[in-house]
């Protein structure tokens, strides 16, 4: 089992900023915007991190499809207009198996070959999830769906501190295997704030045979009390250390982004030194936050080539 105090290290004679890396990757996932204004925040974030040169960039999709055109046109514009490689989400909620699969063929026409396969979380109000009548029971006949129709690159979600609705850690695990079994070629988890946290869970998942790459989730925290509300409804905990640390700063938002750029970029460190590679942020249509983060892991952008 890896364990945290063995992963910690220092590079070069002791520093914790380093030469620049170059064996890192990186992805992104934003959100489709609903207003004029938020789309000029979207795409300003875009351009800031289209310097990271990142593998994929992944564009979320409502509860119960509630956001699909718009999920489409960012998808559709970055294909279009950045040198970027899109990854569309897509779920099971609100839809038939033939109405998923137009969406995958769209997608395909235009040019798409990466989708993040999630069950999906039922609409406000609904009282939990219900499969559709006629629609994909859950992630795991979304993937081998997908995997039918064309040879798509399938991302799917993976928990490290297991997800809410699951009975026990092995019932999730046991979900993710047939995830992977079923033509998943990457998990990339929920957020967490312990680098242990995911060390475990990856001894966990090799233990069940999950040899595909699963890749952290990062989620550079700038608002202590939104946060906890995503967390409860994902699973993940909060360590008592981080309210701590952001208590009493409400008022304080540069504050607030020097204290998440730290946290982040601290840990971000501890999980490369463990011998991870690959992060993908959550960035919730910020860039400079990010970007930071990456800056202090060690990457720099490519120099631009003169025309």
């Amino acid at each position: 089992m890896v364990r945290l105090a063995d992963t910690i290290g220092r590079r070069n004679g002791g520093s914790v900023y380093a030469e620049p890396v170059e064996d890192v990757t990186f992805s992104f996932e934003f959100f489709p915007p609903k207003t004029p204004k938020m789309e000029e925040t979207l795409w300003s974030s875009i351009k800031t991190l289209e310097a990271l040169n990142p593998s994929f960039v992944s564009v979320t999709y409502g509860a119960g499809g509630t956001t699909r055109e718009r999920t489409h046109k960012t998808v559709k514009r970055i294909l279009d207009e950045t040198p970027l490689k899109p990854a569309a989400h897509l779920t099971c909620v609100g839809a038939s198996k033939d109405e998923v699969n137009e969406v995958v063929r769209d997608y395909y026409d235009a040019g798409v070959r990466h989708l993040v396969a999630l069950r999906g979380d039922a609409p406000e109000g609904a009282g939990g999830y219900r499969p559709h009548p006629g629609g994909y029971a859950n992630a795991a006949e979304l993937v081998a769906g997908i995997r039918d129709i064309a040879d798509f690159d399938i991302s799917v979600a993976a928990y490290p501190e297991r997800h809410p609705e699951s009975g026990t850690l092995a019932a999730d695990l046991d979900n993710l295997k047939r995830k992977i079994d079923a033509g998943a070629t990457r998990a990339i988890t929920q957020f967490f704030f312990e680098p242990d946290t995911y060390f475990r869970f990856l001894d966990h998942c090799h233990s069940y045979g999950i040899e595909v790459p699963i890749v952290p989730g990062i989620l550079p925290v700038t608002n202590y009390g939104t946060l906890k509300s995503f967390a409860a409804a994902c699973g993940a905990s909060v360590p008592k250390w981080m309210g701590d640390l952001f208590e009493g700063l409400d008022d304080h938002p540069q504050t607030r982004m020097l204290v998440a750029a730290s946290v982040a970029s601290e840990m971000c460190r501890q999980l490369y030194a463990g011998g991870v590679r690959d992060f993908h942020f959550y960035t919730l249509n910020r860039a400079e936050l990010t970007y930071a983060i990456c800056r202090m892991l060690g990457y720099r952008a490519p120099a631009k080539q003169e025309a």
